[in-house]
């Protein structure tokens, strides 16, 4: 599709130009609200996940509360109640799921 554009632009000289800068523009648009919040919301991600420790409070992706018990390389074992661990891989962990567990609930007067 950029292809023909860009080969409409060349043929028909400058006054074609005018066609390719809205689409320009929608790139430019499509970036800054699509694929760059994307790439923080990645980084964030894995931030989150590289600083979590044994004894943190965490939930899966798959919505299951736990505790870590061990951290290994690329992976988490989850106590999810007295004696029961499963273990699981360190991208299944929600950030929004475990930041809202962990965040304390503002108490109504």
């Amino acid at each position: 599709m950029i292809a023909t554009i860009l080969l409409q632009a060349a043929a028909g000289g400058l006054g074609s130009m005018g066609s390719l800068i809205p689409m320009v523009l929608i790139i430019v648009v499509f970036y800054f609200f699509m694929i760059r919040p994307q790439m923080k919301k990645q980084k964030d991600q894995k931030k989150y996940v590289e600083e979590l420790k044994k004894g943190d409070k965490v939930v899966t992706t798959a919505g299951i509360h736990g505790k870590i018990a061990e951290i290994g390389e690329t992976t988490f074992t989850v106590e999810v109640d007295n004696g029961v661990k499963i273990r699981f891989d360190k991208t299944s962990i929600s950030l929004e799921a475990s930041k809202a567990l962990n965040t304390p609930l503002a108490v109504k007067a």
